[in-house]
């Protein structure tokens, strides 16, 4: 289940900000442990999670004093972050269940996330606030032998004035740290594509949602003093 962690309160009228973490952990719950036999070096690799992301959220949660929300059973389970239908929702671990097996998962795991952090978004917009809406990924150093250049990645939908501008002040000010850190927008991935951020800029049209996905290259969260560095460069120069 989805843990939401603290609280921030606001006056009307004011941003707020919402961390989630949809690849936080790779549990395998107790009722699936057979169906996942075997699978121990999967459920470990960045296939099973998105590793860093879970402490980098809640080192951020920490920093940030906002709301977090985050999954700690492996992605290989339900994909949080994919939207009913799309092909990577369900993995090859769980694409074999039959049709009632694969809905019981939908909703034990991913109905409830959803819905928690759907909930809360529109609870803060009815009270007349801005939703600024941070959703934690890390991305693996290299891929299909192609090398990522970028330490962070800012992920946002180019046609939403609002999530450009967050954005675009975003990378100035880490890029302008001493620490001297590569950041991109929509990078490794595009902002657009299937995720829970796209999802909920449909349902929350019109501007008080932004919703910005931050990938963090696994690298650079490995390494100690400069993960700790990075989030903590990262915290500092959000745009509130």
């Amino acid at each position: 289940m989805p843990r939401r962690q603290g609280t921030s309160p606001a006056a009307a009228g004011e941003t707020v900000l919402l961390l989630t973490c949809e690849h936080g952990g790779n549990a395998v719950p107790a009722d699936y442990r057979d169906l996942f036999a075997g699978q121990k070096a999967l459920v470990r690799s960045h296939r099973g999670l998105d590793i860093g992301a879970g402490a980098a959220a809640r080192e951020l949660q920490r920093r940030l004093g906002a709301p977090l929300v985050a999954s700690g059973v492996t992605r290989l389970l339900v994909d949080l972050n994919r939207s009913i239908g799309h092909r990577a929702l369900f993995s090859e671990v769980t694409r074999s269940l039959n049709a009632e097996q694969r809905e019981q998962l939908l909703a034990s795991y991913y109905h409830p996330y959803r819905q928690l952090v759907s909930r809360w978004v529109g609870t803060q917009l009815r009270q007349g606030r801005r939703v600024l809406h941070v959703s934690v990924h890390s991305f693996v150093p290299a891929l299909r032998g192609q090398r990522r250049f970028a330490d962070v990645g800012l992920l946002y939908d180019p046609a939403h004035d609002g999530e450009a501008e967050v954005c675009l002040a975003w990378k100035k000010a880490l890029v302008g740290q001493a620490a001297g850190w590569r950041v991109r927008r929509n990078y490794p991935y595009r902002g657009t594509s299937d995720g829970q951020v796209v999802s909920l800029r449909r349902q929350f049209p019109g501007g008080a949602y932004l919703g910005i996905e931050l990938e963090l290259n696994q690298a650079s969260l490995a390494r100690g003093t400069r993960r700790a560095r990075l989030l903590a460069d990262v915290a500092a120069t959000l745009p509130r």
